[in-house]
């Protein structure tokens, strides 16, 4: 178990903004969770220890949000989201999690800073459809992501943020979706032995915090008119798409 104060300096209010975020926002600010727990230890031990964590957390998140969730999206999202965490699975030693972020990160700030662009202008995009096209390539991508740094918010949301529905809606899909992606990582994880007794302690040690976050987030997203929710998303999405471009072309650099 890790004994380091410094580690649960920073781990601590990295697990509680990620229940924050899984619990009201759809994920998107739980993407510094891992950078910040990775300034102390590796990313992958990181990544590793977070798990267990999100796995206690979207229990709590589902019974929170039970019911609320959007199935036409689902049926297409979730398998595509187990091809993308079978690629992560089966590259996982060869593919560059630099790589990884730095891809994510590109797209996900140009894509949202779009949006900002077209509200300060005025402009007010139409809501866009159920999509298979999208929903298989963004699904994709978030198993891919989240099983190599748990940064599979960026590319869901770019998924469902332009179908402008109702943010209760909204964020129950990213909770059922996400709650079935981490549970499926366990089996890669625990396969790989990232699942070691000494990631599992720690854990355990921070877990408590699991259901604190998950509250605190429900309380703010229930106190958030829809305009605001969706303002706070999107700037979520252009930090947490800038954070993973720094991170990528930082770790590329020779």
């Amino acid at each position: 178990m890790i004994t380091d104060p410094i580690f649960y300096l920073l781990a601590i209010p990295a697990t509680l903004l990620y229940g924050i975020s899984k619990g009201g926002m759809g994920g998107g600010l739980g993407i510094v969770a891992v950078p910040m727990m990775a300034l102390v230890i590796s990313p992958g031990q990181a990544a590793a220890i977070m798990l267990p964590i999100l796995c206690v957390m979207d229990l709590f998140a589902v019974w929170g949000f039970r019911g609320v969730y959007d199935k036409p999206n689902l049926r297409i999202i979730l398998p595509a989201s187990m091809l993308g965490i079978g690629v992560g699975a089966a590259t996982y030693q060869y593919l560059s999690d630099d790589h990884i972020k730095l891809f994510v990160g590109v797209i996900s700030l140009v894509f949202a800073l779009n949006w900002v662009a077209q509200q300060w202008r005025g402009r007010v995009p139409k809501a866009k459809p159920v999509s298979r096209v999208a929903g298989w390539f963004y699904g994709g991508l978030a198993g891919l992501t989240s099983f190599s740094v748990h940064a599979g918010g960026p590319p869901i949301n770019m998924y469902l943020l332009p179908q402008q529905m109702n943010k209760t809606l909204f964020v129950g899909t990213t909770v059922v979706f996400f709650t079935v992606v981490n549970y499926v990582k366990l089996v890669p994880y625990a396969w790989m032995g990232m699942l070691d007794s000494s990631n599992l302690k720690t854990s355990l040690a921070l877990v408590i915090l699991a259901p604190i976050g998950i509250r605190m987030g429900m309380y703010m997203h229930h106190r958030i008119n829809e305009t605001w929710f969706y303002w706070v998303c999107y700037v979520l999405l252009v930090a947490a798409g800038g954070k993973l471009m720094f991170d990528g072309f930082m770790g590329l650099m020779p």
